[in-house]
């Protein structure tokens, strides 16, 4: 659970650079639906979000330096998290492993995630606003 506003948004701004990376290798995926021995891949989320929220280092994710005692602190987020290669349910003869049917379902699954978040960051900032003004 955030205990402040800083890491409240540190986290929603990271699932958001998470389900962004994630569009761009479905996208991928489904551009290369057609080239020989591609393997599909895709990035478990819900193992690096959990990681992060417990504080864990995710593939790439450096600590910020500060040089006095009134910089805020924090992390950068994952820049290239571990991508997985996709288990085929039907694999092709030319050795690619891309279902389109199963990758336009994750691709319109994962802009929904992305899309409730930012809401879900937007309804959260209008109440601190509300709060704030005292209405």
């Amino acid at each position: 659970m955030a205990t402040n506003i800083d890491d409240f948004l540190r986290m929603r701004a990271a699932a958001l650079n998470l389900l962004s990376q994630r569009s761009e290798v479905l996208a991928s995926n489904l551009a290369n639906a057609d080239t020989p021995n591609y393997k599909a891949k895709d990035i478990d989320f819900k193992s690096i979000l959990g990681q992060m929220q417990q504080g864990g280092d995710v593939g790439g994710t450096l600590a910020l330096e500060t040089t006095d005692a009134n910089q805020i602190g924090g992390a950068a987020s994952a820049s290239n998290p571990d991508l997985l290669y996709r288990i085929p349910t039907q694999p092709s003869i030319d050795g690619n492993t891309v279902d389109a049917q199963t990758e336009k379902a994750a691709f319109m699954d994962n802009a929904l995630h992305y899309e409730a978040t930012l809401r879900f960051i937007d309804g959260s900032i209008k109440t601190l606003r509300s709060a704030i003004q005292g209405n």
